[in-house]
């Protein structure tokens, strides 16, 4: 879909795709249903849904923008950066696998929120690709490189796992939860790129405190 330009259909795949994940780990937590088999077969359907589905859409984007940058048969290659993402997301998930200070939150970036920071973003920047491509393009490689490399990167990250409802302790995933409905009420699925970024920062702020 993302590869025919149809990233609204991507972005909704990918949005389905990061629920029942959510949900499958769940469901294995609350089961206690845990098998190396199944740890791998869910790392694969992983790669599939939040490494290589998010590349694809941000191919497509660098490939829509690079037709009218002035680098004549070079123009070609640009679009290949954007498998920096599933190369990024595999290492993520190879690291994710065999890291075991990551079980009650996460080390770097998660797979799935990368692709829904991708996958939002791509859709909504879509009136604007033409605007400048040149500046797009830039923009969207750097963006790319560098939440590509927050993905292996040693900051700690919480998760959205509760053991209880109440307040203390999950004052995080409370704020998160309710910044991100008022992001999508306000900016639609732009919205959801915006609460990735918050993540990001709420989690990077609590390191520090």
């Amino acid at each position: 879909m993302a590869l025919h330009g149809n990233l609204l259909s991507a972005l909704i795949w990918i949005i389905i795709a990061a629920v029942f994940d959510f949900c499958d780990g769940f469901a294995a937590r609350l089961l206690k249903a845990y098998s190396p088999m199944g740890k791998e077969l869910d790392s694969l359907s992983d790669m599939v849904s939040f490494g290589f589905a998010p590349g694809m859409v941000v191919y497509w984007l660098l490939g829509e923008a690079s037709t009218a940058l002035p680098f004549g048969s070079l123009n070609t290659y640009i679009p290949y950066l954007a498998f920096v993402i599933p190369t990024f997301s595999g290492l993520r998930l190879a690291k994710f696998n065999i890291d075991e200070r990551q079980t009650t939150s996460f080390i770097g970036l998660p797979v799935p929120a990368h692709a829904l920071f991708w996958a939002s973003a791509g859709y909504s920047v879509l009136p604007v690709v033409h605007a400048n491509e040149s500046l797009f393009v830039l923009v969207t490689v750097i963006l790319a490189f560098i939440t590509s490399l927050l993905l292996v990167s040693e900051i700690p990250m919480f998760s959205l796992k509760v053991k209880s409802l109440a307040w203390k302790g999950n004052e995080l995933r409370y704020i998160l939860i309710a910044c991100a409905i008022i992001f999508v009420a306000l900016w639609g699925f732009l919205g959801i790129s915006g609460t990735i970024l918050l993540y990001i920062v709420l989690s990077i702020f609590n390191k520090k405190g």
